[in-house]
């Protein structure tokens, strides 16, 4: 039975991954930094089939620790300060986890048991303003966030222990996947999130920033499976995981509404007051400049040839289905918060 640990055990990427490795038969560790409250988050229904263990990113001995405990034959870097609009909040605190977490976790594996296959995700923030279209592993970088820059050097240090040390490291340059699991801070939860809100009527208009911002979105369960492909790989590799399609953020709002039956009218078309116009029936949606990047990255679009000749993967989840997942799970979850709150 092969052994796996994953950091970021309780998020999106993570518990789609748990899921996966627990179906093929493995036994999975999953890291959980120490909390006043536990909270398994995406991993509830799972949590009884996984070991955990208690450490962090910026502690090395927790980590080292951690390989000792678990001596995993695959260990995943999931763990990070995922949100761009945060990093720029808190710089340094994503440096840290982001970037130096990764060479702690890279040192944990080499003192413990440096023959274990290591996956570093990396991201399409890395591109940032972007150099060629699409963008592919040959593609320079020019991130434009802390998350970026920080990610970065979490993909350098990882080919840097691979070719110095001939450890099996590698990074999947994943571009946007989304998920019903998705945390509700990203701009595409807080779509569907609020989507369902207004169908539910608890909610009567929506705020976003960027309208015009392209992204390269996929789903989640699509993503995790490249990544163990990956680690089965025979020599380590780095990979861009993307579906080669870019919509804008508009579209996403457009097919999110089309799902439930609303019609909208974008702020400037006609429309004086915030909410439902009783002429036309229709949902305002409003740009807010609050919501707008310091540095915009505006347009993501990644060429997954790569991966799909020498690992076989291909995405199976469209993206109109992406979205059709997100809204009927946000329906769903918005139904039972009014029921509760008519308790």
């Amino acid at each position: 039975m092969k052994k796996a640990l994953i950091t970021g055990i309780t998020g999106q990427d993570g518990s789609y991954l748990a899921e996966l490795l627990l179906e093929k038969g493995y036994e999975v560790y999953g890291i959980m930094r120490r909390k006043s409250v536990v909270d398994y988050g995406n991993v509830e229904h799972i949590k009884d089939k996984i070991h955990f263990i208690y450490a962090d990113m910026t502690d090395l001995v927790s980590l080292v620790k951690a390989m000792q405990i678990s001596q995993a034959d695959e260990v995943y870097n999931l763990a990070a300060q995922s949100f761009v609009g945060t990093s720029w909040e808190q710089p340094l605190a994503t440096a840290e986890i982001d970037g130096v977490g990764v060479t702690n976790m890279l040192e944990a594996i080499r003192m413990v048991k440096p023959e274990a296959h290591f996956y570093q995700a990396a991201t399409s923030e890395m591109f940032g303003k972007v150099q060629e279209m699409p963008q592919t592993e040959k593609t320079p970088f020019y991130p434009r966030s802390p998350y970026g820059v920080a990610k970065l050097y979490g993909f350098w240090i990882t080919k840097n222990y691979r070719e110095s040390f001939d450890m099996f490291a590698c990074s999947g340059i994943l571009f946007n996947h989304e998920s019903e699991r998705r945390g509700k801070e990203f701009v595409t939860r807080k779509i569907t999130h609020g989507v369902a809100r207004i169908k539910q009527g608890v909610q009567d208009h929506m705020e976003l920033g960027n309208l015009d911002a392209k992204r390269d979105w996929g789903h989640a369960k699509d993503y995790v499976h490249a990544m163990w492909m990956l680690l089965q790989n025979d020599k380590p590799e780095d990979y861009v995981i993307a579906t080669n399609e870019t919509r804008t953020v508009r579209e996403f709002v457009e097919t999110a509404f089309k799902h439930v039956d609303i019609e909208i009218q974008w702020e400037g078309e006609g429309v004086n007051e915030i909410g439902k116009d009783k002429a036309t029936g229709k949902v305002l949606v409003k740009v807010n400049p609050e919501f707008f990047r310091p540095a915009e990255v505006e347009v993501l679009l990644g060429n997954p040839a790569k991966a799909e000749k020498e690992l076989g993967w291909k995405r199976e989840i469209s993206f109109a289905e992406l979205v059709e997942r997100m809204v009927k799970n946000d329906m769903e979850i918005v139904r039972k918060e009014i029921k509760m709150e008519n308790l």
